[in-house]
């Protein structure tokens, strides 16, 4: 099949893109939304561009030690050897100073042929000074300085490299969160003359909004990118500062990225119906739809169910509402691919770590971000009544990954107390953490647990797509409900709720159900599907029974 591309009309902007496991270019769930977002483009032909950055040493690497304490590392990789150099340089001005920028392309190519390009900007250039050529470096690294340059480079660099590559189709500019906000200013001073003169006159908002399409991602004040005004004057200059004053772009003396988004967007989103009301209350004089996050079914379903899927389905690899036929599968045709897709994980957690699971045992999942308000804590709140759960009702294994952010020391201790909770009952359940969770990881985890658990505070979770990721594989979720399992939630059918249905977080009925639902329901339905002939493959050699660690 001959790849062909499309003359773009639309440009996709996002601080991270998860492309490929060997390219660490994001850092999880905003990432990979991003890189679903392009396969999907890709499989329907759909006319578009995306612009990220190349980040030379990743996010980072992870390492945990015994007692669950993490410490970080570069994660280098070499941009030559995966990706093409795109002709020509374009620069910005930093500082009152150039910084020169130049691109990497990767192809993403969808299910009949059609290419969506990403272009991968970098500063790592010799006609740069040192600190600007290590600007494109790390992921979410650095200071407010440092970040602030890279969204500069991000949002103005990139759409001059659009317009350098002759681009100038663009109708549409997607802003994927706000971390690109500035390539509205960009557009504007686009719309002015060259000289600024007369601009206010000129200043043409509208026109902008009508370009520029914001997705909102974060439904805490907390996680949106600001920066005080002495600082955006001193990196951006004092024209670029004065003309988004004159914009009213400035809130309450800083620049914060995502007011600057809303205000040029003529169409902006959350990423589920819930998250759009939560959105709507934080920004209440901003107009915010609600398109709920998907995945991109290719990309996540394991080999065993994409056989499965194969051999059932005809097309629905090309057209995944076909996926709803999947009712029609035998159930002992699901059995045997859920246990061939068990067995691979397994079998890739005792390469990395020694660990033997056992494929009988009832198998639960978490592998997300490691951020408090996600609570990877939350299973272990009664540790007695977990142990006397495994040891009267049905034995249990557990799965962990996540990184915490280097600076998060909230999200760092929630993995010494996952350790902890896990080291505590070792005697009876068996716990593995597996180091630098990534794509590939995903993959393995989200299709090989029996139960995918999710326990955020809400209603903090925007989205939360990994559960839909399990769902591909034939894997419930157990979830309090926020996010997309408000809408995906079927109580014994896609799975089980954790707490109350409303939205309002109530912590003792979150633990209460958790427990009564593993006890009553979900493990006595898990130990009859067993008896009833579950295909077991081959149990591994069982290894010690506290938290491991991935050996790299």
């Amino acid at each position: 099949m001959k790849p062909r591309s499309k003359p773009p009309n639309i440009a996709y902007f996002s601080m991270e893109i998860a492309l490929d496991a060997n390219m660490p270019t994001y850092s999880g769930g905003l990432g990979m939304l991003a890189g679903d977002t392009l396969r999907s483009a890709a499989d329907l032909g759909a006319p578009l561009v995306a612009v990220t950055l190349v980040y030379h040493k990743g996010y980072f690497r992870q390492h945990l030690d015994p007692s669950g304490g993490q410490s970080e590392q570069p994660q280098h990789w070499e941009p030559q050897r995966l990706l093409k150099e795109v002709e020509g340089r374009v620069d910005v001005e930093l500082e009152q100073r150039q910084v020169w920028i130049r691109a990497w392309q990767y192809d993403v190519q969808g299910v009949d042929g059609d290419v969506v390009c990403v272009y991968l900007l970098d500063t790592n250039l010799p006609e740069n000074s040192e600190w600007d050529r290590h600007l494109t470096d790390s992921l979410y690294g650095g200071d407010e300085r440092y970040r602030l340059a890279q969204e500069i480079i991000l949002g103005l660099g990139g759409l001059k490299l659009l317009q350098k590559l002759g681009h100038d189709r663009i109708q549409a500019y997607h802003m994927n969160e706000g971390h690109s906000a500035l390539l509205a200013l960009g557009l504007l001073e686009r719309r002015l003359d060259q000289s600024f003169a007369g601009r206010v006159k000129q200043l043409d908002i509208d026109g902008i909004r009508r370009m520029c399409i914001f997705t909102t991602h974060t439904p805490v004040p907390a996680g949106h990118d600001q920066f005080r005004d002495p600082l955006v004057r001193q990196l951006l200059g004092e024209e670029r500062f004065s003309l988004l004053e004159e914009t009213q772009a400035l809130h309450d003396g800083s620049l914060n990225m995502t007011y600057l988004a809303l205000r040029f967007s003529g169409y902006v989103n959350g990423v589920a119906m819930r998250h759009g009301e939560v959105s709507r209350g934080m920004f209440p004089n901003y107009d915010i739809s609600a398109i709920t996050n998907g995945v991109h079914a290719l990309t996540w379903t394991s080999p065993a169910f994409c056989e499965l899927f194969d051999n059932y389905i005809a097309g629905w690899r090309t057209d995944n509402n076909y996926l709803r036929y999947a009712i029609s599968i035998p159930l002992e045709d699901i059995r045997e691919a859920h246990a061939k897709a068990k067995q691979a994980l397994f079998t890739e957690i005792q390469h990395r770590t020694g660990v033997g699971l056992d494929p009988k045992m009832f198998t639960i999942g978490f592998a997300r971000r490691a951020s408090t308000y996600k609570r990877a804590d939350l299973l272990f709140q009664d540790r007695d009544r977990l142990k006397r759960i495994a040891r009267d009702v049905g034995p249990i294994q557990l799965v962990y990954a996540g990184k915490a952010h280097p600076r998060d020391e909230g999200g760092k201790k929630i993995i010494r107390q996952v350790f902890d909770g896990a080291g505590s009952l070792s005697d009876v359940i068996r716990t593995v953490y597996v180091e630098n969770y990534d794509m590939n990881w995903g993959r393995l985890i989200t299709s090989g647990v029996d139960i995918w658990l999710n326990t955020p505070m809400r209603p903090q979770e925007a989205s939360g797509t990994s559960g839909m990721k399990a769902a591909l594989n034939g894997v419930p979720s157990f979830s309090v409900i926020d996010g997309w399992w408000a809408e995906g939630w079927i109580e014994g059918i896609t799975g089980w709720a954790i707490g109350n249905t409303e939205m309002v977080e109530d912590p003792a009925s979150e633990v209460a159900t958790l427990y009564d639902k593993m006890e009553r329901q979900i493990i006595p339905m898990f130990c009859l599907y067993v008896a009833r002939g579950q295909p077991t493959g081959d149990s591994g050699k069982a290894g010690d029974s506290s938290p491991q660690r991935r050996v790299d």
